[in-house]
């Protein structure tokens, strides 16, 4: 295990904000995780695991958290074929766009939705990504996940998923995601990438995917228009404040224009809650994570 004092968070997610952690315990070997906790208690933080860094608000200041990155997590291979079903075995640290990619060049369908998602394979099921109505927790097979001590394989009939939101029903509370096993179709490697390439350009159209950004702000509404819309419709499209804003692109964005800070973010993000409010009767819920959660 590595560790490095006092990283910035701003270095370390996408939205590019944030201030200082006490600690970042890069996990290098499967046994690091069996000393974890006594450091974990000699620092003194609340640890939070930290992949690729998206869908993160980092506060500003210095802040009471250990960062664990699990980076040796990285396997990902094929581990069964049966007539047209193929399992695939992804660890946690596996970049969403590396699954896609080995989907594609391998003719495996089941994820073609998921082009263009940020992030890695362990956030991705922590929040049920989702889109192009694909969610990824629909073609899980299996999860092995690290509870205290003690690592625990879930089947799929075991896990609870919703819309961004994924747990076990085995009254386990706090676990890491450590690998998956992902059930895919064989299908034809052309239709397969034609189907990505529809998404990803469909996608780039509408979204800032390369801009400085956590992500979507706020979840949609089960019962309203998207948030992008609620948004646009109480003016918060391209709105700006301190260096952050919503994008012009699309208004459920929150951008970093390049010297923004969480203060200014976190502000915006009221204000857009207010008008929303105010406007539509519906108080838009949060998609990012605000780091530290002060609730």
């Amino acid at each position: 295990m590595r560790e490095v004092s006092s990283p910035s968070l701003a270095d370390l997610t996408t939205l590019r904000i944030g201030g200082k952690a006490l600690a970042a315990l890069r996990l290098e070997r499967a046994s690091d995780f069996e000393v974890l906790p006594m450091r974990l208690r000699a620092l003194g933080g609340r640890p939070l695991v930290l992949g690729a860094g998206s869908n993160i608000l980092a506060r500003d200041g210095e802040l009471p958290i250990v960062l664990i990155c699990p980076d040796f997590l990285r396997q990902l291979e094929v581990v069964s074929e049966k007539d047209d079903k193929v399992c695939v075995r992804a660890g946690a640290a596996v970049p969403m766009a590396r699954l896609v990619r080995f989907c594609a060049r391998h003719g495996l369908s089941g994820l073609e939705g998921l082009v263009g998602i940020p992030g890695r394979v362990g956030g991705g099921i922590a929040m049920n990504a989702g889109s192009f109505g694909t969610e990824i927790c629909a073609a899980l097979e299996s999860v092995q996940i690290l509870s205290g001590n003690s690592v625990h394989k879930i089947p799929a009939r075991d896990m609870r998923f919703g819309y961004r939101s994924f747990s076990v029903s085995k009254g386990i509370l706090d676990f890491v995601v450590l690998e998956a096993i992902f059930s895919l179709i064989k299908l034809s490697i052309d239709g397969i990438r034609n189907s990505m390439r529809h998404n990803f350009f469909e996608k780039k159209s509408k979204q800032p995917l390369t801009a400085w950004s956590a992500g979507c702000v706020f979840k949609n509404p089960p019962s309203e228009m998207p948030a992008g819309r609620l948004l646009e419709l109480s003016g918060y499209k391209g709105k700006k404040l301190g260096g952050m804003a919503f994008s012009s692109l699309h208004a459920n964005f929150l951008l970093n224009e390049g010297r923004g800070c969480a203060t200014a973010a976190l502000d915006l993000i009221h204000e857009a809650r207010e008008a929303v409010r105010r406007r539509f009767g519906c108080m838009l819920e949060l998609e990012v994570r605000v780091t530290p959660c002060l609730c």
